[in-house]
């Protein structure tokens, strides 16, 4: 039997993890709202649905997996918005349900070590609005919900180089300030893990072994590119948009034994010392 995969809001994640599906054999089908993007999926083999716009029943009846990427707004979570109904008539003919969430949901934790039985205390309305959206969706009977807290993704085409290339980045130190990464390439064989072996209602933390201060990851490109370490900046005097500065209320250490123990993951990139000189060698190579 074909599987097919519908992915709410295919973007940067789930077009890495159609890379690892199609290849395979899968059939992928992404949502998008420009019909621009949906030339791009198709080039790379993915059946667009343009949504809203187009109904997405006849895709959901198709669909053997689910994957969710959209983030919820103030109405709270989109799909479900629009179809929750239909998605819960369907709940039991699903084999997998994937949610992309944030490690945003535990909140500020003074940089503490936390995992996935720490409670949930968002200190953001984005982290507070992925509660409840994580909330929703499980309260669909039958639904076979995996849940992955997602840390701050970089990877090709997201990555520090530019920046520090052109002479824009900033050191902005907060004093005790750290971050957990995942490179996008990790994100999708986790995906792709769990998707072989579903366990229902498990929650996953999805990040890399090294948190570290974002002065730390700054200096590091900079160091491999050759240029000089972009000055400090204190985050007192940072004129950070109210966006970035919501990033700097919420400091923790976010512990991911669960991904190599219930999923047998083998990080591809266990730290941003990893993942940057694989990152600056893609560029090189796309330059």
């Amino acid at each position: 039997m074909n599987s097919t995969l519908l992915s709410f809001g295919h973007g940067y994640s789930a077009r890495a993890l159609d890379r690892l599906l199609i290849p395979q054999g899968w059939t992928v089908i992404g949502t998008t709202r420009s019909p621009d993007k949906a030339q791009n999926l198709t080039d790379r083999g993915v059946e667009p649905l343009i949504w809203p716009g187009n109904s997405p029943v006849s895709a959901l009846e198709r669909a053997t997996h689910l994957l969710i990427s959209a983030g919820p707004d103030e109405k709270g979570d989109p799909i479900l918005q629009e179809l929750r109904a239909e998605i819960a008539g369907r709940a039991s003919h699903f084999q997998w349900v994937g949610y992309l969430s944030t490690t945003g949901v535990y909140g500020d934790h003074e940089g503490d070590w936390i995992d996935e039985m720490t409670p949930l205390s968002p200190a953001t309305e984005r982290g507070k609005r992925r509660v409840a959206a994580e909330a929703a969706w499980a309260s669909i009977p039958k639904l076979p919900l995996h849940i992955f807290r997602l840390a701050g993704i970089y990877g090709p085409g997201r990555g520090p180089f530019a920046k520090v290339r052109s002479g824009t980045a900033r050191r902005i130190i907060k004093k005790g300030q750290v971050f957990s990464r995942i490179h996008v390439d990790d994100i999708a064989q986790i995906l792709a893990a769990s998707i072989a072996d579903p366990d229902p209602g498990a929650i996953y933390n999805v990040c890399d072994d090294d948190p570290a201060p974002p002065q730390d990851v700054i200096a590091h490109a900079a160091e491999l590119l050759g240029q000089p370490v972009p000055p400090a900046i204190p985050f007192e005097d940072a004129a950070l948009s109210p966006m970035a500065r919501s990033f700097y209320a919420e400091s923790k250490k976010v512990r991911n034994d669960r991904i190599k123990t219930d999923l047998g993951i083998k990080l591809l990139y266990p730290s941003y010392r990893d993942g940057l000189p694989a990152l600056l060698a893609h560029d090189q190579e796309d330059a």
